[in-house]
């Protein structure tokens, strides 16, 4: 088909013009629209099916950007120092950078920096965060390689770059936002890790 490719030139130039693009990352193969582009993030959410429980994750293209777009403390930097790039997501306060509509209005973003150099390439070419959630419906399971996310979306994709993900597992979220850390989901890295990096 020829909306598949690995030309990461194109793919950003359509994430750019609005466009919504799948590729693959360390844990699932993702969907992305830049996070500034509204009709874009409406596309995002007709595509994944109407979704109301929690907001997209934020893609930046580097650890030097998350406090752009959140405020770390030092439990948020701990894990930043040893998890990322890598397969975590940070629930972190979100500054004015942030647009209501990707917080869903709670001030709160989840921060992922991806080590998978496609989505690292990416990211940097598009200069700009990507709201990444996982390439599938939100009632199927997330697809991990490219014939899956043409099985889900054929051809309602811009561009699909051709590459398999790394793996099955989603992103370990960790919510640093109160008082108490919390793990709302365990992924790729365990509990006990996030626990002992925080020295709990």
């Amino acid at each position: 088909m020829n909306n598949v490719g690995k030309d990461l030139n194109l793919a950003a130039t359509i994430l750019l013009g609005g466009g919504v693009v799948a590729f693959p990352t360390e844990t699932v193969m993702g969907l992305g629209v830049v996070y500034d582009n509204f009709d874009a993030y409406g596309r995002l959410n007709y595509l994944k099916g109407k979704r109301e429980d929690k907001p997209y994750s934020l893609m930046v293209g580097n650890v030097n950007d998350i406090s752009n777009f959140a405020v770390v403390d030092d439990r948020a930097q701990k894990l930043i120092d040893k998890f990322l790039p890598g397969p975590l997501t940070l629930l972190l306060p979100a500054t004015e950078k942030v647009p209501g509509y990707v917080t869903h209005n709670t001030d709160v973003v989840g921060i992922r920096v991806s080590d998978h150099p496609i989505v690292s390439e990416l990211a940097n070419k598009v200069k700009k965060p990507l709201l990444v959630p996982s390439a599938n419906p939100s009632n199927q399971e997330p697809a991990v390689t490219v014939d899956k996310v043409l099985v889900y979306f054929n051809d309602a994709l811009d561009y699909i770059v051709n590459n398999d993900s790394n793996g099955d597992l989603p992103s370990t979220i960790v919510d640093v936002t109160k008082k108490e850390v919390k793990i709302v989901r365990e992924g790729k890295i365990l509990r006990e890790d996030i626990l002992n990096c925080l020295g709990e």
